[in-house]
Parts: structure tokens; sequence; C-alpha cells
């Protein structure tokens, strides 16, 4: 087993700042699964979030000295990234669009791949809920892909935003009542076990304890790690 393998996230930073020209590979390579998803989830677009991605984590290869280790490694890179997303959607925002996946992209480019096909139906609601998405401001967008789609708890999210917890349930509660009004006509479809497509949003009456995506408030949004983020 490759020393790397064994290594803490912090060693790997560490050895990265020594010198080690592999060292932060071998952490990106870790994390990139989830930081991709972060990046896809909060732009909507494979090209914008694998550029955001990229763009993060030259910073973050860059600014490794001036980490201080006040919070997490994961929690570090999570909050370059997200910076990075934030961002880009500042940047359009004065010639606003809604930027959908193509689903078809073979470029090579090493983040993501080739989406997996969807019934018409299936795909064409998953196109309405990344465009509710979005809609939303620019922070509760990143609260609840943080928190509804990835699963994080709270308490990192705020670490991650630079915000306190009681700020992140605020920003969550009120993009899921944006989300309940705009994606109201889904409600009878979210009721049905067993659909195909993991984009699509429960409107829920509770807050389930969810195994892998986090349902909380009136919306909940499931991801299937296997089909979006590989």
């Amino acid at each position: 087993m490759d020393g790397r393998d064994a290594a803490t996230d912090l060693e790997l930073l560490r050895a990265h700042v020594a010198g080690d020209r592999d060292a932060f590979a071998a952490l990106f390579h870790r994390h990139r699964d989830r930081l991709w998803a972060v990046a896809l989830r909060t732009l909507g677009d494979r090209e914008e979030a694998a550029d955001a991605l990229q763009d993060a984590l030259l910073s973050a290869h860059r600014a490794a000295a001036r980490f201080r280790g006040d919070s997490a490694v994961t929690t570090w890179l999570h909050r370059i990234v997200v910076n990075a997303c934030l961002d880009r959607i500042r940047r359009r925002q004065a010639h606003p669009t809604v930027p959908l996946p193509d689903g078809n992209r073979t470029d090579g480019s090493g983040t993501g791949g080739v989406e997996p096909a969807a019934p018409v139906q299936d795909h064409d609601t998953a196109l309405v809920v990344r465009a509710a998405l979005a809609a939303l401001p620019v922070e509760q967008r990143a609260a609840l892909v943080l928190v509804d789609v990835q699963g994080y708890p709270v308490a990192e999210v705020a670490r991650i935003l630079g915000v306190a917890e009681g700020t992140v349930k605020s920003r969550c509660a009120r993009g899921r009542a944006r989300l309940a009004v705009l994606l109201g006509h889904l409600r009878p479809a979210s009721t049905r076990p067993g659909r195909v497509d993991p984009d699509v949003p429960d409107v829920t009456a509770g807050n389930p304890r969810p195994a892998e995506g986090v349902g909380s408030g009136s919306v909940r949004i499931r991801q299937d790690a296997n089909q979006e983020e590989t």
C-alpha cells in the first residue's frame, strides 16, 4: 500500500508544502468525487463546474502554505470550491441564464463523464428542478446543495461557508420554501416510490432522517453519487 494512502489529509497537505510533488494530487484524488458533486450541483453545468473545480484546486495548491489548521482540510477544500462556484455565479448574473447539462459530454476531461440516459419525462423534470435551483439566490443555493443534496451537517456547512449555524438554517429554510413554490406542480409525482432520477426533490410534510441524501423541511433532494458525480 502506498504510504500516502495511510497519511491523513493534514499530513498530505504538509508534505505538499514541504515539496512532495505527488502529495496534493493524492489529497485531491481522495476527495475528488465530493468536491466535483458540490461544484456540479451548485453551478448546474458540467463545463462550468469543471472550470470552477480547476480554479479552486489551483487556488488551494498555491495557498496550502497559508493553511492554519483552524478547520479540517476537507472543510478548507470545500470552502475554496464553493467560493469558486459562487464567484462564477455572481459574474454571470448580469446575463442570467439557466445552464443545463448536455448529458453527453465526452471530452475526456476526467471530471464527470457521460450522464446516464433517463426517460424523457424524468429528464424533463430534472431540468425543471435544476432550473429552480438556479433561480435561487446564490447563498440559499449553496446552503441547500451542501445540506440537502450532499448531506453535510449544518455545523460543517457553517464552517465551509464561514457563517453562523443559524444563518445556514435560515438560508435552507428560505430556499426550501422557494423550491416548494417553484416545484409545487411536481408534488403528485414526488410521492411515487422507486423513481429513477435522483435530481427530483421530494416535497414532504416531515423531516425524515435520510440514509444518503438529506431530507429536511418541505423539500428533500436525494442524490445518487454513482449517477451524477462519476
